[in-house]
């Protein structure tokens, strides 16, 4: 199994995981698999680019070829016809999958979906939603059909979503949401993977309890929108309850989430996650850019004067919070004017983390049939301009944090290959301002031996662009009342 794309596509891989293992397949690393199945992604040209290198890659193999995912849902009989090397299979197998593959291994050509807009399968009224599980959305176990599972899988009487950890690690994804009721102009996302879904909070206390007994020590808790978990089941405050339970599970440290709409943060939502014991205090937020004209043609909320003061608001109730955002630049109609409001506000921010990426046209969305469009070498030159304003204003962040003291989950142990080093030990984790993968990291040094999965305090004494160097602080264990909790 290979996975590609963001971490709601490696929960999805985990639930393929559990079924095939129920249905009697072994999952291995070797390179005389019988079958390849390759979670792809869909996204941005690069990520669909990728996935078909990946599948074309596999075929090369001699096993049988097997699309999954984003990429395989959105184009469907088209991908199977473009590449006839893979079989293509949708959303809608993934409940039978050990079954397709015992088809296809067998030498049966599968036949292909038709893309259709999977928003569409759902009631429009989001009220309408909780039950609707003939409808199968990946992550959420809609339609087990199985009773006796292997060891390291999800019991079905646990979390309702099947799962077997593939990557191992001490950080696991927990999809709360799938699906997304926006209608930004330039994405096409909600169109293949669906409406909005919240899973139960039971369901996710539970999985939650699993993971930490598969050796989790921070939930990143993942979806398409997670500022709207809970709107389709009456309760637009369910993440604020369920983020202090989702941190009360033993062996749980920490709980990060991702993904949040600045349309939809909610002044009781910044506190909780701002202020909560075992929350951490980040912010992952979906500008997208600072130009009101340019938002609107996005078919989006907000510009700079709107952002600054919702940082303004994060920051007065935690200092230390970490926020990061992605950018998209050359969106049709741009103007210097609007690069100019991007700038300030990129200035003004003071993020973590800053991705900037250039406009490219998605199949079926709006913003491809606006006036406007930017030339290739253009919309290039803009991504190389603010890509290096963005790593030098992230290189100044990472100076301001010198000095202040933060919890570092460690993640593993860094050899002591510089000639520096003469003593002590080195270890690699993230602070709660740092998301797995996609922003920095902290390189701990300690004068005692750690353990992966360990949550040391430390003062930050260095940095090294985006990442941290710190060094440990001896004293009392985390939790202890003599211990006051990190500031900035």
């Amino acid at each position: 199994m290979v996975t590609l794309g963001c971490a709601r596509n490696e929960v999805d891989s985990e639930e393929l995981a559990a079924r095939l293992e129920a249905g009697g397949w072994q999952l291995t690393d070797d390179q005389d698999a019988s079958v390849v199945l390759v979670n792809t992604c869909g996204f941005i040209q690069a990520a669909k680019q990728e996935s078909i290198d990946e599948l074309l890659g596999a075929a090369d193999s001699g096993a049988t070829v097997v699309a999954a995912g984003c990429l395989a849902e959105r184009y469907g009989s088209g991908l199977a016809e473009a590449l006839p090397e893979a079989q293509v299979l949708s959303f809608d197998d993934y409940a039978g999958i050990s079954g397709r593959l015992d088809a296809v291994l067998a030498g049966q050509r599968w036949t292909a979906h038709e893309p259709r807009d999977r928003r569409q399968l759902l009631p429009i009224s989001p009220a309408g939603r909780p039950g609707a599980t003939s409808v199968h959305v990946p992550g959420h176990g809609h339609g087990s059909g199985i009773e006796d599972l292997p060891d390291g899988v999800a019991p079905a009487s646990g979390p309702r979503v099947l799962r077997r950890r593939l990557g191992g690690g001490v950080v696991a994804p927990l999809k709360i949401a799938s699906g997304c009721d926006r209608r930004c102009s330039f994405c096409a996302i909600p169109a293949f993977r669906g409406a909005f879904v919240s899973r139960p909070p039971q369901d996710l206390i539970a999985e939650a309890g699993w993971l930490a007994s598969h050796g989790a020590k921070e939930l990143l808790l993942v979806s398409e929108n997670s500022t709207s978990y809970g709107k389709d089941v009456g309760d637009l405050r369910l993440l604020e309850a369920l983020l202090p339970e989702l941190a009360a599970v033993p062996g749980i440290d920490r709980v990060r989430v991702s993904y949040l709409q600045p349309a939809e943060l909610r002044p009781g939502l910044i506190e909780v996650i701002a202020s909560t014991a075992g929350v951490a205090p980040y912010f992952d937020l979906s500008f997208q850019h600072a130009s009101g004209p340019i938002l609107r043609a996005m078919r989006r909320f907000g510009d700079r004067e709107r952002f600054c003061t919702l940082i303004e608001q994060i920051r007065r109730l935690a200092p230390e919070a970490g926020i990061r955002s992605n950018f998209i630049v050359g969106f049709p109609g741009e103007t210097d004017d609007d690069l100019d409001e991007l700038r300030r506000f990129l200035a003004d921010a003071r993020l973590d983390a800053i991705g900037i990426f250039g406009y490219s046209d998605e199949d079926g969305t709006e913003a491809a049939t606006l006036p406007g469009q930017l030339p290739a070498d253009e919309i290039g030159q803009r991504v190389e301009e603010l890509a290096a304003l963005a790593d030098e204003l992230m290189d100044q962040r990472a100076q301001e944090r010198i000095g202040e003291i933060h919890d570092v989950l460690i993640e593993e142990q860094v050899d002591a290959d510089d000639p520096g080093v003469t003593a002590g030990w080195r270890y690699s984790g993230r602070a709660a301002h740092q998301a797995p993968e996609v922003d920095g990291t902290t390189e701990v040094r300690a004068s005692r031996q750690l353990t992966v999965g360990d949550l040391v305090r430390v003062r930050v004494s260095g940095s090294e662009g985006v990442d941290l160097v710190a060094d440990l602080i001896d004293g009392p264990e985390r939790g202890h009342p003599d211990l006051p909790e990190p500031v900035a």
